[in-house]
């Protein structure tokens, strides 16, 4: 007898639960009535609240999560499942029930009374399922040729690591290269140093500085005397516009005269100076005694030629650097000695480099001691030398630096994604003409408003794969839409800047554009890299569809 009763009562919650209406059949099994409860009561879904079973569906809203009507309106909060049988199943709003009109979603009408909308749902089903056919097609043909992006990116990876390992090698011998010259620099300038002391102590040098300092010393004698001058040969002039002759003296009268005999050529009055006045005759490079402009002695006529500026550059020459100016124009006919040293270093194996080295300092210290070679060619060589070792040695390390950076990125899925399929559309551009103007999108680069009557626009830089907190990171979704900011600024408004929306398509196209707000475009793309297999559809975090 209670095996009997035991059966009725499962039978009967089998037929109440497979009649529960709006509730999809993977919940069903949640509206059981819990075990043993007399009479039979029932667990709100999300709450610990409880109410008679018979209270489910009864188009009143007991449960405050509104779970107790998944068949009525009565619970603005909950929701419906339709059915829909021969197509996919939908969940709506409760408010959306009984409300006279038949939501899209239930293609089965079953959320509204029988009769008021028709069962749809094999012709949706059937049109469904033949969009879907031709997507999975697209998808399949894409994904085929998103292997070959992602075979590319493999490529690519051992072409960069090929790079890296060759850069890396020549960034280690660049730096020897440039140490050891940097060594030879140092030393070449410790000569220098030296040698310029050892010609401070020299006594033309000694005799040098003496002439200059003499020259510095009579010209400001010759200054002090010049303002004396000036102001004699004002007095005098002075005197003679205001002497009276009817007064008949004699010392006044002979001054005067001495005055008329020594300034015959001015009128009474005028003061000037000689050696102002004169002009300096031009001088031609073949006599310049320096790089200054000062002329040679055998040139100098007559002391007329000596004018203010003339002196003055004369006295201000460095005699350290006229003598060593001295001695290269005597030493450059020995320069064949050390330039023969340098170039043979072309010839010399690596191995003997070292002792090449040593017996060339040894050399090049006993000609420098000697006075036989001027150390300042060789500075000057050597660190022209370096300096293009040093320019070498950077341009290798950028371009390693360039080329780790780029193998970083490759396979990150923050940039060309976690297997390196979109580093095939790096720098590809593709465009769309659009009324007066051509729209254009170079992935991960810019994107262009050209128009037909000339002028181009920057719309943006390649900024950032889908920012929406719900895109996680590596997923479809994720790639599924690019944004490029930082455009030339519209007139009296914002920055442009594009919004770039990506799926599957079997090329790499630009669709649509368009400008929703004011200097914010809207670009609509195809790529083969967004078409993914369905093994990967598995785990990203769009849903495969079982069709």
């Amino acid at each position: 007898m209670l095996l009997l009763y035991s059966l009725a009562f499962i039978s009967l919650s089998e037929c109440f639960c497979s009649a529960l209406n709006g509730v999809s059949s993977s919940k069903v099994a949640l509206y059981q009535p819990i075990p043993e409860s007399k009479p039979p009561r029932w667990k709100c879904l999300n709450s610990t609240q409880e109410i008679l079973h018979s209270a489910v569906n009864d188009n009143y809203c007991d449960c405050e999560d509104g779970t107790d009507e998944p068949g009525t309106d009565a619970c603005p909060n909950g929701w419906f499942h339709c059915a829909n049988r021969g197509h996919i199943g939908a969940d709506i709003r409760s408010s959306r029930v009984n409300d006279g009109l038949c939501e899209p979603e239930c293609c089965d009408g079953s959320d509204e009374p029988l009769g008021v909308c028709p069962d749809i749902c094999d012709q949706v089903g059937e049109e469904y399922r033949r969009a879907a056919d031709v997507e999975r097609k697209l998808r399949k043909t894409g994904s085929k040729i998103r292997s070959t992006y992602i075979a590319h990116a493999q490529k690519e990876k051992r072409r960069l690591e090929q790079s890296v390992e060759k850069l890396r090698a020549d960034v280690e011998r660049n730096e020897a290269e440039e140490a050891r010259l940097l060594g030879i620099l140092k030393h070449s300038e410790s000569l220098g140093a030296a040698m310029i002391e050892t010609r401070k102590t020299s006594s033309t040098y000694g005799l040098l500085k003496d002439y200059v300092s003499a020259l510095s010393a009579l010209s400001a004698r010759e200054d002090k005397l010049r303002e004396r001058l000036n102001t004699l040969e004002t007095i005098l002039v002075n005197l003679k516009n205001g002497y009276n002759p009817n007064y008949q003296d004699m010392a006044v009268l002979e001054a005067v005269r001495g005055w008329d005999a020594l300034k015959p050529s001015q009128e009474a009055g005028e003061v000037t100076e000689s050696s102002e006045t004169t002009e300096a005759p031009e001088v031609s490079e073949a006599n310049r005694g320096s790089e200054e402009g000062v002329p040679s002695l055998e040139d100098q006529g007559t002391e007329d030629l000596w004018n203010d500026d003339r002196i003055r550059i004369l006295r201000d020459t460095d005699a350290l650097e006229a003598l060593l100016d001295h001695e290269r124009h005597i030493g450059s006919t020995r320069e064949e000695i050390p330039q023969v040293l340098f170039s043979i270093e072309n010839y010399i194996p690596d191995s003997l480099m070292p002792l090449y080295e040593s017996a060339k300092r040894t050399l090049l210290n006993t000609l420098h001691s000697l006075s036989i070679i001027n150390a300042a060619i060789d500075v000057d060589k050597h660190r022209a030398t370096h300096q293009s070792a040093l320019n070498v040695l950077r341009q290798s390390q950028d371009q390693l630096k360039q080329n780790e950076d780029d193998l970083d990125k490759l396979f990150d899925p923050a940039h060309f994604g976690k297997q390196g399929e979109w580093k095939k559309l790096d720098g590809e551009c593709i465009e769309k003409d659009i009324g007066d103007y051509t729209y254009s999108l170079c992935f991960f680069d810019s994107a262009h408003q050209k128009s037909r009557n000339g002028g181009s626009n920057n719309l943006g830089s390649f900024s950032s794969w889908n920012e929406s907190p719900s895109a996680a990171f590596g997923t479809q979704i994720y790639y599924s839409q690019q944004n490029y900011k930082g455009g030339a600024r519209c007139w009296n408004g914002p920055e442009r800047s594009v919004h770039v929306e990506l799926s599957c398509g079997t090329e790499n196209a630009l669709l649509s554009v368009s400008e929703p707000e004011k200097c914010e475009y809207h670009y609509v793309a195809t790529t083969p890299a967004l078409c993914w297999p369905d093994s990967e559809l598995q785990q990203s975090n769009l849903p495969r569809e079982d069709l």
